[in-house]
């Protein structure tokens, strides 16, 4: 299901006026790209129909079969999709990964973005200094810190004009209103918001979510930096999140395809 007209119009009157200048909407463009793929890869779906808002997409290789050598080049595949689909963020967030282990295959999704000439950036999941020294040496456009990350965004910044590199885009994981209040008081340039909504697998209860009520108070205390919507987000209930005031949606599994 796409964004009803209303919610198209209120998404893009903010977008217009509001949003920071280091963020940018691609003009959407045909491509076969955008079919299902052919390929025997069972894992990769169909891809979603959101294609009008902010989309950050994160990574999870383990979601793909074979071992790691083969769930690696998926992701890799995976990341290049999104890219010719001009997605405006992706988040490689493969946490057990070492940052020697993690620089090989940034690099190579990093190259795959430059090739494409796309205007979708990387940035590098970095709970601890030495990812954001990994990503800032690759010249990554950016990283995403989680609530619990040992680097401030202050901190951050510096290690990229240490490394030489341009200001990096930051975006931040808040779960709670009260970690949105207190990251206030260090610009970044997005706020992942989640869980907006309950996960339940196979009937049972996983992770209760924060509700639209919540998600609204989230963007207005974030306001005016961009906030996306992540946690059970489906095309259906995305315009939800729009009204709430999300500038963006951000999911796992959502953007596979």
């Amino acid at each position: 299901m796409a964004l009803s007209a209303q919610s198209y119009r209120k998404f893009r009157s903010f977008s217009e006026h509001s949003l920071p200048k280091n963020y940018h909407i691609a003009p959407r463009r045909p491509s076969k790209l955008d079919k299902p793929l052919s390929s025997p890869e069972p894992c990769i779906l169909a891809p979603t129909t959101l294609i009008d808002v902010l989309r950050c997409a994160i990574t999870d290789r383990t979601l793909f079969p074979g071992d790691e050598s083969q769930r690696q080049a998926t992701l890799v595949r995976q990341a290049a999709l999104w890219a010719h689909r001009g997605l405006d963020l992706i988040q490689l967030r493969e946490k057990d990964l070492s940052p020697t282990e993690l620089a090989p295959l940034a690099s190579q999704i990093l190259a795959l973005i430059a090739t494409a000439s796309s205007p979708t950036r990387l940035l590098i999941n970095a709970p601890s200094e030495a990812i954001v020294r990994v990503a800032a040496e690759l010249g990554a456009p950016g990283v995403h810190l989680p609530s619990n990350a040992a680097t401030t965004p202050d901190q951050v910044r510096q290690l990229y004009a240490q490394a030489g590199q341009p200001a990096p885009v930051i975006t931040i994981a808040c779960h709670s209103l009260g970690e949105v209040d207190r990251f206030s008081d260090h610009p970044v340039d997005a706020v992942l918001f989640a869980p907006v909504f309950k996960k339940v697998i196979e009937g049972k209860l996983i992770t209760p979510g924060s509700g639209l009520r919540i998600l609204h108070e989230a963007c207005s205390i974030a306001a005016p930096t961009p906030v996306y919507a992540l946690g059970g987000v489906t095309e259906e209930n995305a315009p939800q999140c729009l009204a709430a005031g999300a500038k963006g949606i951000a999911g796992i599994r959502l953007f596979l395809g």
